[in-house]
């Protein structure tokens, strides 16, 4: 709940409890997590050492859960991206424990590494979401033939499917939007 409250405070335009300087310290880290400590301390204006002490604080309590890239899909061989928008019924596994529903979650997303973000929420008439990367469109079939068998309590769902072929994108997948976005709400 803390990711969520951290990130309803960002988007609603009130301060968080963190400091400016921790915030300026995340907001560089999103437009460019490649950069040095000493980089960094130079673009925010304080020591490396501060720097230091603030990246390994924020990963201690959470807060920066980790450093990545994001590569061109299109020259990895993916061609879209898809958000699949469902209800989940909780009657399919009205027989199982919280703790199994979890596990079967779990087992099918382990044997779907494509599928990189799914999270329960509201909207559109649906309270579920997958968000999940393809090779092409018989690719993305596939997955949502497995979705509909292997986690059959997603039931109502439809898809939104993007290419990344497209030669329309104004503003193409990047985190570094993001850390500019915090960078101007300090």
């Amino acid at each position: 709940m803390l990711l969520f409250d951290n990130i309803k405070v960002l988007f609603s335009g009130e301060r968080t409890s963190m400091k400016e300087t921790e915030l300026k310290v995340i907001s560089e880290l999103l437009k460019d997590s490649r950069r040095s400590d000493r980089e960094l301390a130079k673009a925010i204006g304080v020591s490396q050492p501060t720097v230091s002490r603030i990246i390994s604080r924020l990963e201690k309590e959470g807060i920066i859960k980790e450093h990545t890239i994001i590569p061109d899909f299109r020259k990895l061989g993916i061609e879209l991206v898809a958000f699949v928008f469902g209800v989940w019924s909780p009657e399919k596994f009205k027989d199982y424990s919280m703790d199994q529903r979890v596990s079967k979650l779990e087992e099918f997303f382990s044997n779907h590494p494509n599928a990189f973000f799914a999270s329960s929420g509201d909207g559109l008439a649906k309270n579920n979401v997958v968000i999940s990367l393809h090779k092409n469109y018989s690719d993305y079939r596939q997955f949502i033939s497995q979705l509909k068998t292997e986690w059959a309590g997603l039931v109502d769902f439809e898809s939104f499917i993007i290419s990344f072929q497209e030669a329309l994108m104004p503003r193409p997948f990047s985190i570094r939007n993001l850390g500019k976005y915090i960078e101007k709400t300090m």
